[in-house]
């Protein structure tokens, strides 16, 4: 990649970051419009091409919609219809249910991973409690654990994954409230062998 290139990429990146932070600041919430392309252009201070590009990236993320004629809004990103989509493609496969639960269970076992390097201890201490005083489902726990991990995309990817696997009713074995203290333990020590082995019980990891 050439300088000038670099540049422009950079240019790019910085934008979307822009973009999503003024999201986050300004408390937009789904349905919400965004400011026209001039108003970020003068805000962010980025030429309008370069405004566009970044918008249509977060359009493919699925974070923004463009409605002709009336502007760009936030899209609630909870991934339904994409998984209405899918569902269109391989409801019927077993092999493909298969594999959705195979790729849910590494992504909940890497954001394990990933939230062992950032998770608190007064952040464990507060999961352990509410493990303790509430019945807590699979997706409930690992909501929380993809929170923790602080990852955008693992976030969104098991969203979409679980939200498809709960509408194909797979049968698995049922999470005890012991096994998420054991994982919340093995976060606290940073111990990823007891990680594994607690996370392997319930799922066919070799």
């Amino acid at each position: 990649m050439n300088e000038s290139s670099s540049k422009e990429s950079k240019l790019y990146v910085d934008i979307v970051n822009n973009l999503r932070e003024m999201i986050d600041q300004n408390g937009l919430k789904p349905g919400d419009k965004l400011p026209s392309e001039r108003v970020l252009s003068e805000t962010l201070r980025a030429g309008r091409s370069s405004i566009r590009e970044a918008l249509r990236a977060l359009e493919l993320l699925g974070l923004i919609e463009t409605r002709k004629g009336e502007g760009t809004f936030l899209r609630d990103f909870q991934g339904h219809k994409l998984v209405e989509l899918i569902s269109t493609f391989i409801l019927q496969n077993d092999k493909a249910k298969q594999d959705v639960l195979e790729t849910k269970n590494y992504i909940q076992l890497n954001a394990l991973y990933i939230a062992m390097e950032k998770i608190a201890e007064d952040e464990i201490k507060h999961l352990k409690r509410w493990v303790n005083e509430q019945e807590v489902s699979e997706s409930e726990f690992f909501f929380q654990i993809i929170k923790m991990a602080d990852n955008f995309l693992v976030h969104r990817l098991w969203m979409i994954l679980n939200d498809y696997y709960h509408s194909l009713a797979i049968p698995t074995k049922e999470w005890e409230r012991e096994d998420y203290l054991h994982l919340l333990d093995a976060l606290n020590n940073r111990d990823q062998m007891k990680l594994w082995s607690v996370y392997s019980k319930y799922n066919n990891f070799k």
